[in-house]
């Protein structure tokens, strides 16, 4: 496994994490209205935490988004090419970290429906569904990581 770093984005990382999202895999075919022109603009990454794990030259592996106030992971990706080495599973594990050092007792994921499985094998819990609206056209899952259970 490659040296990989998580540390708290900044502004001038907006790009990649953008770049990141619009070219990820998982959302083409029907999924790609929901990243179409979608942006991870600086005012956001520099509102929320929003940590990025890099390897060793710096390039963006993954990132995750957490909504402190709504207690929710917004965004959480892994670029594909990095698929398969544990880095959403180290970036969750952070997340988890620290959403616990906020005080918060459970993050909720409305989860793309091909990452349920992942979502599940790194500890959430599936807690109903969250019906098609808007540019959505597909129910997603709802899912909880109870912060006072285990670690994933």
């Amino acid at each position: 496994m490659p040296e990989i770093t998580i540390r708290r984005a900044t502004a001038a990382d907006s790009r990649r994490l953008t770049r990141l999202v619009r070219g990820s895999s998982a959302y083409q075919g029907p999924y790609a209205v929901m990243v179409d022109g979608y942006r991870v603009g600086g005012a956001y990454i520099e509102h929320h935490p929003v940590h990025v794990a890099v390897d060793a030259d710096d390039r963006v592996l993954g990132f995750y988004a957490l909504l402190l106030d709504e207690a929710e992971l917004d965004l959480a990706f892994v670029a594909d090419s990095a698929q398969g080495l544990g880095i959403g599973r180290r970036l969750i594990e952070h997340m988890t970290g620290e959403a616990r050092a906020a005080g918060l007792a459970a993050v909720r994921v409305v989860a793309h429906p091909p990452a349920e499985e992942f979502y599940l094998r790194t500890g959430a819990c599936r807690t109903g569904t969250v019906a098609a609206t808007g540019r959505v056209h597909w129910d997603r899952p709802e899912l909880s990581y109870d912060l006072a259970a285990a670690t994933a």
